[in-house]
């Protein structure tokens, strides 16, 4: 099974991805976690990449593409996947076809989470994020047991830059101006299954 999951920035991507590839057995491929990871260890990678993302802005299509390109390679992949942050402009949407073509693959389904901006803000806002093994929480929805302090390793808990509300803002913005045509381009493939998050 091979998926694609799209959404704006605090959508509920994770959530969604989780329940997704246990059902399928297919590796959850995030651009957003390959970056982050590439960020904390130091890599050129990284650091480009941290450059957009504390700006709310997309990092560039060759970067993105190419990280995709080889992960999409691996083993555990053979199966299917789902990848989510990616793609999210039209170019990359076409730069996807024309890799999967070359492997003589295609999409099965595009799944769309649609919720309104103000949810999408008040989400992002109140995530917080462990510092040392990555689990995330929410000071409303699902907050820790100890305030700032991870349940799992008693880690030190923060918010992200990208998850302050200016930059929150502005990640809406742009995912909207540009992921749009993508929205468009997989609807007219047929591929495109649009999911309230609200109703989840």
């Amino acid at each position: 099974m091979r998926l694609i999951l799209l959404g704006p920035p605090g959508a509920g991507k994770g959530t969604q991805a989780s329940a997704i590839v246990k059902k399928y057995g297919i590796p959850h491929i995030s651009t957003g976690d390959i970056f982050r990871v590439n960020i904390k260890m130091g890599t050129e990678l990284g650091i480009k990449a941290k450059t957009y993302m504390d700006k709310g802005l997309l990092v560039p299509d060759e970067l993105v593409i190419s990280i995709v390109k080889d992960r999409l390679t691996e083993e555990d992949c053979k199966k299917g996947f789902l990848l989510d942050g990616f793609p999210r402009t039209l170019s990359q949407g076409e730069a996807l076809d024309e890799e999967l073509n070359d492997m003589g693959l295609k999409l099965n389904r595009v799944i769309n989470i649609e919720v309104g901006k103000e949810v999408l803000i008040e989400r992002a806002i109140g995530r917080r994020v462990c510092k040392d093994c990555g689990s995330t929480y929410h000071i409303k929805f699902s907050p820790p047991k100890q305030e700032n302090i991870c349940d799992n390793c008693g880690g030190q808990l923060f918010q992200r830059e990208d998850d302050k509300v200016e930059t929150i803002k502005q990640r809406i913005q742009v995912y909207l101006k540009q992921t749009k045509p993508l929205i468009d381009y997989y609807t007219k493939k047929g591929l495109i299954l649009n999911v309230d998050a609200l109703s989840q």
